[in-house]
């Protein structure tokens, strides 16, 4: 191996290992809507639910109804604020009268979690303006 390939591996290595780790939801973060909602392809009525991150797969998310009756699993990828977050939050897009899960925010982490939007999403996206809407979890 050439010093080339050595230095450029222990610099791949330094990167990696400076990277910060992603947002984790140790139990789960539960949260109220008044408002149905799309969490991925799917519609959730208005209610009580909980999110739980996948133990298989940290870029998974499954989003529960209390009751069990509805559950989705949406992808997310890793966000950052500038602070920790006081407290828990979930975030949603509204446009018009149709709202979409954005965001789930983890009390004292400056990372959270942004939904993967959908090709729906994303077209509605491109011809309206989002309102954003946070309900406090837990």
């Amino acid at each position: 191996m050439n010093i080339n390939k050595l230095v450029a591996r222990i610099g791949l290595l330094s990167l990696l290992s400076a990277m910060p780790l992603a947002a984790q939801i140790v139990d789960s973060e539960n949260f109220t809507t008044s408002f149905p909602f799309y969490a991925g392809k799917a519609k959730l009525p208005p209610g009580s639910y909980k999110i739980t991150q996948s133990e298989a797969d940290g870029d998974t998310l499954e989003v529960q109804s209390s009751d069990g009756g509805h559950a989705v699993f949406v992808d997310v990828i890793p966000t950052h604020s500038a602070q920790p977050h006081p407290h828990s939050a979930v975030t949603f897009h509204k446009y018009g009268d149709t709202m979409y899960l954005d965001r789930i925010w983890v009390e004292g982490q400056e990372y959270g979690m942004s939904v993967d939007p959908t090709k729906v999403e994303m077209k509605t996206a491109a011809n309206a303006n989002a309102v954003e809407h946070s309900h406090s979890g837990n």
